[in-house]
């Protein structure tokens, strides 16, 4: 298993691998891959819940997917995601929520969406021995104030702004930063001003690392496909598939047959 310190020490050394779960037997298959770090996301309540955004996601649940994951993943480093008002609203519930979160699981470090303006609880954070990830760019628990999941490093104002929020966090201590649909160009440049690891989502190929959504990866969903996402198979399509054989062979009576039975 990785530590905090051997994962800024790959920055420039290799790239960094990143990939979500949420139940026991998803964290087999990353750790029996080979990623390096399993984020345990609050993309789990659309993901596994189906709700519209992440915010309904809470602290329970993060700890209740993270304890499943940490029991199919025993030698991967996990990160938690810290959910929406989980730590905004106070540096004391930032303490006690991510405080919380490291004591009753095994997770080594939880992720902050947020700049300048969280500064305080991520410092306190640190302050207490709790490793935290920065994300900046696009902020899923910002979809209410944008309307949506806007394409950030647009304009040289916002490419300025979002390389003074990547710094401010690399000086309050976080170890990598997560820069989420930020465009490739900006991307690189906040990639090049940093000593420690950013990694990308939708946000080109000169970051440290990429974390994806590993059900996006995998072509388990079939409304829709983000632009970043390479689908590497099709589960959706097979799966269905597998059930409507099991169907069949139900309803003609060839299944269970004399080698499935006692």
């Amino acid at each position: 298993m990785l530590t905090v310190n051997e994962i800024k020490n790959l920055k420039g050394k290799k790239k960094i691998i990143i990939l979500t779960a949420y139940d026991y037997l998803m964290a087999s298959y990353l750790e029996k891959a080979g990623v390096d770090i399993i984020l345990v996301g609050d993309s789990l309540g659309m993901v596994f819940c189906g709700y519209k955004n992440t915010l309904p996601v809470t602290v329970d649940n993060i700890i209740y997917h993270i304890k499943a994951v940490e029991r199919g993943a025993k030698n991967t480093f996990i990160v938690a995601d810290m959910p929406f008002m989980s730590y905004q609203a106070s540096i004391s519930s930032a303490k006690k929520n991510a405080g919380r979160i490291l004591k009753e699981t095994n997770a080594k470090a939880v992720k902050l969406e947020g700049g300048i303006e969280i500064l305080p609880q991520i410092k306190a954070l640190i302050d207490i021995g709790i490793p935290v990830m920065g994300h900046i760019g696009t902020q899923p628990q910002s979809v209410n104030k944008y309307g949506g999941y806007p394409v950030a490093g647009q304009t040289q104002e916002e490419i300025d702004a979002l390389i003074k929020n990547a710094k401010e966090l690399e000086k309050a201590g976080v170890f990598a930063i997560v820069l989420e649909k930020v465009k490739a160009k900006a991307a690189g440049e906040i990639t090049k001003s940093l000593k420690i690891p950013t990694i990308g989502i939708g946000s080109g190929p000169w970051c440290d690392g990429q974390v994806l959504v590993t059900y996006d990866l995998l072509g388990a969903f079939t409304d829709f496909t983000p632009k970043f996402i390479k689908k590497y198979d099709n589960i959706s399509l097979r799966i269905i598939n597998s059930i409507k054989k099991f169907i069949i062979d139900v309803k003609k009576k060839k299944y269970p047959g004399p080698k499935y039975y006692f």
